[in-house]
């Protein structure tokens, strides 16, 4: 049986053929404004250089930027109603206050706070008012909106008070998509509020994105399962996406990542992806990204779901160059480098031109190029190391000489060395996102909080783990195959019951 991996970037569209461990095709095509046609395209390089029989296609698994794209560009944003359950507390500060204008207004900047809530030791703030939430649930109907975000003052504690308010408003808005704060982000407030509107505002695309990924793979004949990756390197299902688009933010280094560990056999390495626009710098933990253990931007919004740690730059293989006075990006020409760069035939001098006048590669016309002279080749070349080497060491956290794993259709760009760390190009590296999108694993996690009155600590991790085996088995992973990825237990001493927190995450081969 075949998979099939597919990345959608914001210069190219990768994809790849994988049989067992063995990768049988790989194409690139130009990322299309209607990004479907660029889908389309990638498939049918690979099927057709492949000869395939379509039938014995097992799935696809695509990458995708359709989520993060609408937040940085203020795009296909549903009107979202947020609704806090704090009342008489936490009212200073309304939601969305610390907001960017321009998205708070895409969302339709519109919320109630109400009764509820509870305190950090898990006692009620006050209780939920029936006929308070059904009068809110009412006022949302008559304004349209269709996309709700309910958030409760430490719901990760106790996420009953947002279950209850759920149930209550969809009895008044049956048609309405909720998304439950305690269900996305994690302690604090304002970050998880954030993440719970913003994947509220995005349901409605994600509807649209599925239908359309469904559309593209019939139209190339493709009859198989298809999931979207995630961004800790696993997959989600297609229903799964549809109520949680915001997981697929950073999904594109992620598979670059976890493609670059299949591709060259390390498991614990500094993975550096560029790509046409920018450059990806992320940590490798036993071939998963390492986490952020901080908030984390997205478009500007403070948000405090999980998230790789990963730090871009704007560097690429299509970022533009000004010679006089130097100057490296931060714009890129993107896809338009075949009409643009210099080497194509344009005016505009690029990352790539300067690779190809200095012979790293060979490709398009190096005389344009090579006409700026080899000193001011030079100049420019050692400055864009030096940009690399920055990005890199940012992201070490050890002087330990592990390897630096160059991929990316950029990666031409890496030096043979950054610093003291010799860099490795896997075979491959040009798609190693694709590649990472078709080995995606299932996982299933678990984040809350367990009483120890009357249970060892390791009866509750053990809870945790058979917890999070049935969420990875009913998502589609062989029981056989499930391992355990990571662990932590943090005692609350705050808390009633001698209370621990557990976070536990294990993965397993998707069950063909």
């Amino acid at each position: 049986m075949y998979r099939i991996g597919v990345d959608v970037g914001g210069t190219n569209t990768d994809a790849v053929v994988i049989e067992g461990k063995t990768i049988l095709a790989a194409a690139k095509s130009p990322t299309t404004e209607d990004v479907m046609t660029g889908v389309i395209d990638s498939l049918k390089k690979v099927i057709d250089e492949t000869g395939l029989d379509k039938s014995k296609v097992s799935a696809v698994m695509i990458g995708t930027t359709h989520f993060t794209n609408a937040v940085v560009e203020r795009r296909h944003l549903s009107k979202t109603a947020a609704v806090r359950l704090c009342l008489p507390a936490a009212q200073c500060l309304p939601p969305m206050v610390d907001w960017p204008e321009d998205i708070r207004d895409e969302v339709g900047n519109i919320y109630w706070m109400a009764k509820g809530g509870y305190e950090f030791d898990g006692r009620e703030i006050s209780g939920l008012d029936e006929d308070e939430l059904t009068g809110i649930a009412r006022e949302i109907g008559e304004k349209g909106i269709k996309s709700v975000a309910v958030c409760s003052v430490f719901s990760p504690v106790n996420d009953d008070m947002e279950r209850k308010a759920m149930e209550i408003m969809a009895k008044v808005l049956p048609e309405a998509d909720f998304t439950l704060s305690s269900e996305i982000g994690r302690l604090g407030i304002l970050e998880r509020e954030n993440a719970a509107i913003m994947n509220a505002s995005l349901r409605e695309l994600s509807h649209k994105t599925v239908g359309a990924f469904a559309r593209a793979l019939e139209s190339v004949g493709l009859t198989c399962p298809y999931f979207i990756t995630q961004n800790d390197g696993t997959l989600m299902s297609t229903e799964f996406v549809q109520s949680y688009p915001v997981l697929t933010f950073a999904s594109g280094p992620t598979n670059s990542m976890r493609g670059a560990s299949f591709l060259s056999g390390e498991q614990n390495a500094i993975v550096v992806d560029v790509g046409g626009t920018s450059t990806d710098v992320g940590a490798l933990i036993k071939g998963f990204p390492r986490p952020a253990s901080t908030t984390v931007d997205v478009g500007g919004v403070r948000t405090n779901f999980r998230m790789p740690d990963v730090y871009s730059i704007a560097l690429g293989g299509g970022t533009k160059i000004q010679t006089d006075p130097l100057k490296i990006g931060p714009q890129s020409v993107g896809y338009r480098i075949f009409e643009e760069g210099l080497l194509f035939g344009g005016n505009q001098l690029t990352t790539t031109d300067v690779a190809v006048g200095l012979g790293l590669a060979d490709i398009g016309d190096a005389a344009p190029a090579k006409a700026l002279g080899e000193e001011t080749l030079t100049e420019i070349k050692a400055e864009i190391d030096q940009m690399i080497l920055n990005a890199v060491e940012r992201m070490r956290v050890s002087p330990d000489p592990i390897p630096v794993l160059a991929v990316g259709g950029g990666s031409i760009l890496i030096p043979d060395m950054v610093g003291d760390l010799p860099v490795i190009r896997p075979e491959h590296f040009a798609v190693a996102n694709a590649v990472g999108a078709a080995i995606g694993q299932i996982s299933g996690e678990v984040d809350r909080i367990f009483s120890l009155d009357g249970l060892t600590r390791e009866e509750a991790l053990a809870a945790a783990r058979k917890e999070a085996t049935d969420k990875a088995i009913a998502a589609g992973a062989k029981p056989e195959s499930i391992e355990l990825l990571d662990q932590e237990d943090v005692p609350l001493a705050y808390l009633p019951g001698n209370a621990t927190r557990i976070r536990l995450k294990v993965v397993g081969d998707l069950d063909g």
